[in-house]
């Protein structure tokens, strides 16, 4: 009889993309904790690139995120985009802190804040 490749308790490996993903949620777990009211009405998705087409009105597109306002009937979306923000990270814990600022100062113009105010700890990672 054979044995399971990975152990019951260990977590089995993980893709890039899926560790992304599971650094995403955390962050938006998080950020949900603190803001609830801020976060329930935006959707948030993460693509691997940003589109290459950008917008007539996007004269220097960022690359790591986008924000869209809410129109008819859409609710305000944030995107990330996760191959240019693993190539820009050294390591692990600057992903997170990308991240978790890429959420953070999104949110911030969606809302008209300073980031600051939505998480004291932006922009110091």
């Amino acid at each position: 009889m054979r044995t399971p490749m990975f152990g019951v308790r260990i977590p089995r490996y993980r893709t890039k993309s899926g560790m992304f993903d599971d650094m995403v949620a955390a962050q938006l777990r998080r950020l949900s904790g603190a803001w609830p009211d801020l976060m329930r009405p935006v959707q948030f998705a993460v693509e691997d690139v940003p589109p290459s087409d950008p917008a007539p009105w996007q004269t220097d597109p960022d690359l790591s995120s986008q924000c869209f306002t809410a129109g008819r009937g859409t609710p305000a979306r944030i995107v990330l985009y996760r191959m240019p923000m693993q190539m820009h990270a050294r390591t692990r814990m600057d992903l997170q802190a990308a991240i978790r600022d890429e959420l953070v100062s999104r949110l911030a113009e969606l809302y008209g804040r300073r980031p600051e105010e939505i998480d004291p700890e932006w922009g110091l990672g």
